[in-house]
């Protein structure tokens, strides 16, 4: 079975006094997740707003992540897929632990 998805992600950036926000959106078409990301700079550096744009968005995605993440983990529980008896610290996706 082949099948083709396209799901959009897209990034929201706030800045104020120094104060970078994100959120990553993800839209799969039947449903949304957002993460949250924030950067702050330091008062002793130079502002560079990309630089925070970077920052917040990439904390941003990797909370989206973690959220899709364990969105799957539920999913895989619900429909009776068990967990692999854990051989170390907790992964999300449970085929994580079997490579």
């Amino acid at each position: 079975m082949t099948r083709t998805t396209e799901w959009t992600v897209r990034i929201l950036l706030f800045e104020e006094d120094g104060t970078t926000k994100a959120r990553a959106v993800l839209d799969t078409g039947s449903a949304t997740l957002a993460g949250r990301g924030t950067a702050h700079c330091n008062p002793e550096d130079v502002d560079i707003p990309e630089i925070g744009d970077e920052l917040a968005s990439g904390r941003a995605l990797k909370d989206l992540a973690g959220r899709l993440l364990r969105v799957a983990d539920r999913d895989l529980a619900g429909v009776g897929a068990a967990p692999p008896p854990s051989r170390g610290p907790a992964v999300h996706g449970w085929a994580d632990t079997l490579a």
